[in-house]
């Protein structure tokens, strides 16, 4: 019994110190003065309030009736997505390369 204790004592001293990482669900939760497109928008509203984006990324689905087309437009802080015409998310980027959060977009 002292062997098991003596053991786990030796594991815990010889770990390394713990590290952080920054969630992109933790800052998501930004105080509300960030403007973001809202669901429903249409794509001239949003290019209208928000001008035009840095990057527009190729549509996606749209191969079936059941399947509608996703267009994405990236802003610096923020992806917006698309159904047809009209915003059905808003999603915000990574602010660095460690912060865990989605996959960069498929292109």
């Amino acid at each position: 019994m002292f062997a098991a204790a003596a053991l786990g004592a030796a594991l815990l001293l010889g770990t390394a110190p713990a590290t952080a990482d920054t969630l992109l669900v933790d800052r998501s939760r930004q105080p509300a003065g960030l403007a973001v497109p809202a669901r429903g928008m249409t794509m001239a509203q949003v290019e209208a309030d928000f001008g035009a984006p840095s990057q527009r990324l190729e549509p996606r689905g749209g191969q079936k009736r059941q399947w509608p087309t996703i267009h994405r437009w990236v802003y610096p802080a923020f992806t917006v997505y698309f159904e047809r015409n009209r915003v059905v998310d808003t999603v915000a980027n990574r602010a660095t390369a460690s912060e865990i959060g989605p996959k960069p977009a498929i292109r």
